[in-house]
């Protein structure tokens, strides 16, 4: 298979990675076929050697001597080091062996030098960002000075446009290992301790001697032929042996594709494969913009997004309304799993510290029970977060397809936290999954060309869309005894604008990233488009224009006879009787024009939901009327649809103050 991917014109090439799974394996010496149970069972067997050694190998060399030896690019005669980390250590002669009497190839080697590397040459960044927190130690940790917050940027790398969240997060590490040892720690090596050798195999790493990778007939499948030990200590070459595992390809992998050898991780008694391939998208610019996507985020409102166009003589007009993406059922679902999983974790440890290591402790028992119980809570509030960003970034990848938009503007993710607004607040803030979805929006957008830039978040929701000057505040007009603060209106005489604080929020960013879209750049840590400053002179132009033009109306005037109508006969009668509804009585009467399906949504559909929105209870036992219809997660996620028309003159701007 040919290892280049032909390009077009204003193509690029793009690597991205999809899930696969091994279900079966067939000995390729004997023909005999390997249950999931047995295939995980030998792939846990090469795994386990691997992290072994790749465990040693972090443990030997988790010092600053041999992180910067290896960040600095440069052997010890002054000669560049390889890209590949497995290739990099053997240059500076860092090499691992399993324990003795265990029999491995030297690609079982390679897999463990190439996660080792990995997680030493990660360790660089975060080890300057700690030595330069710790020599610009501030004399009230909770509070930085000015001048101490200069001093602080100053001393890290690129320390000018890092979020202050980072600096603070690192500062209360430190000062938590300064209350327990009373003393600073000298770097990040003694702060933290040697990073976990996770349990799976980068076969990428390894070459046509211990995997191959290759289609077959159906573009749909490929073949994956990998060397598995027969024991979990093999003591020759012969305890190894080729087996080959088909793979049933994604639906997303492009048929044309070029497949790349996968990463197997087991996890509960399956073989799971990362598929990483490479193929031709349309490349996305950074400037030359004219409709961009705006994207606001929110607490149970998560996302609010809208269209916005640059004309030629410089002047931003909104397309439509925008739409929202409402998820407060299912963030209400996920912060209830959170706060059990707190209890749950508090108890478990409780239950430690009675045990005290006695294995024949009359707990032991239940404190496995509740660890299971742990786990299995972890993975289901994993699998919502999964699934809810997935919808999340294909929603708002829609809307900018839809809308037309080559851009996608979304506030800088790092520079949001949550302080002062509460304990309870501020955790559903922080446990948002805001950057998981950003990630996925970008892997959608990259699809189909779409540029994902971050800008600044400060003043988005502040300030007017139309005069940039401080909003104020207020409850909403449809709720007006609710408290709370999503109406927005504008003070100024001359602009009166008004509306939900969310939808200026997009509009602001939109704007702004239309206009500072020149300054837009690559960042060379995360390799994503981000522009990082306002300008001042750049952001007065960062405003959005009323729509002038009114919308055009039919001619209604009469140009001939009304053309006469004769009375509809009633509907004739269908013979066999209609369906019957999901809770009707059966043996309904014959009817007319009844329609055969579902007669309307649940009940929780169309109700409003709060932030601690449960579905209704009957009267003996709590019963999810969603779950037991079958809508599952889309019955608690809400979209509007897009207006991307021409804009409809507001009512709500002439309407004055609310009070």
């Amino acid at each position: 298979m040919s290892r280049r991917l032909p390009l077009g014109e204003r193509e690029t090439a793009r690597t991205a990675c999809a899930r696969g799974l091994l279900r079966t394996g067939v000995v390729e010496k004997t023909g005999a076929v390997l249950s999931a149970a047995v295939l995980a069972e030998r792939v846990g067997w090469a795994a386990d050697l691997v992290s072994g050694m790749a465990a040693g190998l972090l443990a030997a060399h988790w010092s600053a001597v041999d992180v910067g030896l290896l960040a600095s690019g440069v052997d010890a005669e002054g000669r560049g080091l390889p890209s590949n980390a497995w290739m990099a250590l053997r240059r500076l002669g860092w090499t691992t062996a399993p324990a003795d009497g265990i029999r491995v190839n030297d690609r079982i080697v390679r897999m463990a030098q190439e996660q080792a590397g990995r997680l030493l040459r990660s360790a660089k960044w975060r080890a300057d960002l700690t030595t330069g927190v710790i020599e610009t130690w501030p004399a009230d940790p909770a509070k930085r000075t000015p001048g101490e917050w200069d001093a602080v940027r100053e001393a890290v790398p690129e320390g000018k446009h890092l979020p202050s969240g980072v600096i603070r997060s690192r500062t209360r590490q430190i000062a938590a290992f300064t209350g327990t040892y009373g003393r600073k720690p000298a770097d990040v090596f003694e702060l933290e301790a040697a990073p976990r050798a996770a349990r799976m195999l980068l076969l990428s790493a390894c070459d046509g001697q211990q995997a191959t990778l290759a289609r077959g007939d159906d573009p749909g499948r490929a073949l994956l032929r990998l060397q598995l030990p027969t024991r979990p200590d093999p003591r020759s070459y012969g305890d190894w042996a080729w087996v080959a595992c088909p793979i049933t390809l994604p639906p997303t992998v492009p048929p044309g594709a070029l497949l790349h050898l996968p990463t197997l991780r087991v996890r509960s008694a399956r073989v799971h494969a990362d598929l990483a391939y490479t193929h031709a998208v349309p490349a996305a610019r950074s400037t030359g913009h004219t409709v961009a996507l705006g994207v606001d985020w929110g607490l149970n409102t998560l996302l609010s997004a809208g269209a916005v166009r640059l004309h030629d003589n410089g002047t931003i007009t909104a397309l439509g309304a925008g739409a929202q993406f409402r998820t407060a059922g299912v963030l209400a679902k996920q912060h209830r799993l959170r706060r059990q999983g707190e209890q749950l974790h508090a108890k478990t440890d409780h239950y430690h510290r009675l045990i005290n290591d006695t294995e024949s402790h009359h707990l032991t028992g239940k404190h496995a029970m509740l660890a299971e119980e742990v786990r299995h809570l972890s993975d289901r509030r994993s699998n919502l977060n999964d699934a809810l960003a997935r919808s999340a970034a294909r929603w708002t990848v829609d809307q900018a397809i839809a809308a037309r938009a080559s851009v996608i503007y979304v506030e800088d993710l790092r520079s949001m936290e949550a302080r002062g607004m509460g304990r309870t607040l501020n955790s559903r803030l922080s446990q948002q999954i805001r950057g998981q979805i950003v990630d996925r929006m970008r892997h959608l957008a990259a699809e189909a060309g779409v540029a994902v830039v971050t800008v600044p978040a400060r003043g988005t929701s502040r300030h007017c869309p139309r005069c940039l000057v401080p909003l104020r505040h207020r409850k909403a007009p449809d709720r007006p005894t609710t408290p709370g603060w999503k109406w927005a209106l504008c003070p100024n005489l001359d602009c009166r604008w008004q509306g939900d604080r969310d939808t200026g929020a997009w509009q602001r960013i939109a704007a702004r990233g239309l206009t500072h879209q020149t300054k837009t750049v690559i960042d060379r840590t995360s390799n994503t488009m981000v522009i990082r400053s306002v300008v001042d002179q750049l952001e007065a132009t960062a405003v959005v224009e009323a729509a002038t033009t009114a919308p055009v109306c039919r001619d209604r005037s009469k140009t001939g006879p009304t053309r006469h109508a004769t009375p509809r006969p009633a509907p004739r009668r269908r013979g066999a009787p209609s369906p019957t509804g999901p809770t009707g009585p059966a043996g309904k009467r014959p009817e007319g024009h009844a329609h055969t399906g579902r007669r309307q949504l649940p009940r929780a559909a169309h109700r409003h939901q709060g932030v601690t929105t449960i579905s209704t209870p009957t009267t003996r036992r709590h019963r999810p009327r969603g779950a037991a219809l079958g809508a599952g997660f889309h019955l608690h996620t809400h979209a509007t649809p897009p207006r991307w028309a021409e804009p409809l003159p507001d009512p709500t701007v002439r309407m004055g103050s609310l009070s």
